[in-house]
C-alpha cells in the first residue's frame, strides 16, 4: 500500500502522523511511503531523517493525497484537505466528529473511509489511540492552569504547591479517566490540595487506592460540583464520552459560586467541551475571561510538547496502522474494537455514537 504524511496544517500543530521510525517499520513490511516536505520539522526530524528511513518526499499535501492509499496524520482533516479527499481512500487520525458537523460533511462528501484514533476500543474497553494523548493533555493541564494562575496573566496570583506556612492551590479535576488521573498525578506531586469528581464509584474507590489517601474523591451530582468549585482555584474539565459530545456539567450561572480569577482548564474542548462557558482557543491566544473567570480551552493542547506527543502517538497507532496497510479496511472485519473506529465510510456516518450526536444537524449527502 502506498501510505502519505503530509504536514500538520491546523494552526499551531507541530506533531507528525508518522515518525521515521514508523516509517521503517512501515517499509520494512512491504509498503511504500511519502511524506511531504518539511513535515517533521516540528519534532526537529527534517527530510533526510525520512529519506534514510526509506520515504519518497513530496513536495506539496496535494501530491499526497493525489497518490496515497491511505493517509496517516494527527489532526482532523481541515477544509482544503476534505476537498483532496476521494472515494476507495483510507484516512487514518484523530477527528473528534461529535461537535464538528461541517467537517462531518466534508468527509461524508469525499467518499473516503475515515477511522478516528478516538473512537478505536481495545479489548478491555479502554481507548488505546486516545490515552497516549490524554496522558499529555492530563499533565500539560495543571501546568497551563498554574501559569494562567499567575497574577501577570490575569490570575489570582497563587502558587499552585504553595509554601510552609502559606495554603497550597485547590485544585478540582471533573472525570477521573486517563486526563484526570494524569492530572492530578501532577498536581499532587506540586503540592496542591486535589479533589476528583467522577460518576463511578469503582473508579473513585480505585483512585482512593491509587493515590493512597493524597487526594479526596466525591461522586459526581450537580451539588457535589457545585461545592466542589466553589472553593477551587483551578477546575479541570476531563470528561469523555467517547464519540459523543461532552456533557456540560458546570453551567455559566455556576460561575458566579467561583472565586473570582479562578480558572477553568478545558481539556474536553476537542469533544465540544464540558463547561457550558467553553470555545476552542489555541496556543497564541490560549485563555479568556467569562464572569471574571479565566478559560483555558486548547483544542490541541499536546501539540505544544510535539517531539513527546508523536512520539506516543506513533507507540500507539502503529500497530494499528501496519493493520491497514496489510490488509485494508479487511482489518476491521477481524477486530470489533478497532471497527468501532470507523466514523465515516462512503458518504455515510457508520459510527452509533458519533450519528447520534449529529443526528439533528447533518442531512444524507451524494458522494462526489
Amino acid at each position: 500500500m502506498l501510505v502519505g504524511v503530509p504536514k500538520e496544517i491546523k494552526v499551531h500543530e507541530y506533531r507528525v502522523g508518522l515518525t521515521p521510525g514508523s516509517v521503517r517499520e512501515m517499509i520494512a513490511a512491504g509498503h511504500e511511503l511519502l511524506v511531504e516536505r518539511g513535515a517533521g520539522a516540528g519534532i526537529g526530524m527534517d527530510d533526510d531523517a525520512y529519506i534514510r528511513a526509506g520515504a519518497h518526499i513530496a513536495d506539496t499535501a496535494a501530491d499526497i493525497f493525489a497518490a496515497a492509499d491511505m493517509i496517516v496524520k494527527v489532526k482532523e482533516p481541515q477544509p482544503s484537505e476534505w476537498a483532496m479527499l476521494r472515494p476507495d481512500q483510507i484516512l487514518f487520525t484523530y477527528l473528534h466528529l461529535a461537535p464538528d458537523p461541517e467537517q462531518a460533511r466534508g468527509l461524508m462528501l469525499s467518499g473516503c473511509s475515515a477511522i478516528a484514533y478516538e473512537t478505536i476500543v481495545d479489548q478491555r474497553g479502554s481507548l488505546p489511540l486516545l490515552a497516549p494523548m490524554s496522558e499529555v493533555a492530563g499533565r500539560l493541564s495543571i501546568e497551563a492552569a498554574g501559569a494562567a494562575l499567575r497574577r501577570h496573566a490575569g490570575g489570582s496570583g497563587i502558587l499552585l504547591g504553595g509554601v510552609p506556612g502559606v495554603s497550597a492551590a485547590r485544585i478540582v479535576v471533573i472525570g477521573g479517566g486517563v486526563v484526570g488521573t494524569h492530572a492530578a498525578r501532577i498536581a499532587v506531586g506540586m503540592g496542591a490540595e486535589v479533589t476528583i469528581i467522577d460518576a463511578s464509584l469503582p473508579r473513585l474507590r480505585q483512585l482512593d487506592d491509587l493515590f493512597e489517601g493524597r487526594i479526596r474523591t466525591r461522586l459526581s451530582t450537580m451539588e457535589a460540583i457545585e461545592q466542589e468549585i466553589s472553593e477551587a482555584d483551578a477546575v479541570i474539565g476531563a470528561v469523555l464520552i467517547p464519540g459523543e459530545s461532552a456533557p456540560k456539567l458546570v453551567t455559566r450561572q455556576m460561575l458566579s459560586l467561583m472565586k473570582r480569577n479562578a480558572v477553568l482548564v478545558d481539556v474536553a474542548i476537542d469533544q465540544g467541551g464540558c463547561f457550558e462557558t467553553s470555545r476552542a482557543t489555541t496556543h497564541d491566544d490560549p485563555t479568556y475571561v467569562v464572569d471574571g473567570i479565566i478559560h483555558y480551552c486548547v483544542a490541541n493542547m499536546p501539540g505544544a510538547v510535539p517531539q513527546t506527543s508523536s512520539y506516543a502517538l506513533n507507540n500507539a497507532t502503529l500497530p494499528y496502522a501496519l493493520a491497514l496497510a496489510n490488509r485494508g479496511l479487511a482489518a476491521l472485519d477481524e477486530d470489533a474494537g478497532f471497527r468501532a473506529g470507523l466514523n465515516i465510510h462512503r458518504g455515510e456516518i457508520v459510527n452509533a455514537s458519533v450519528a447520534h450526536s449529529l443526528a439533528d444537524t447533518l442531512t444524507p449527502v451524494a458522494v462526489h
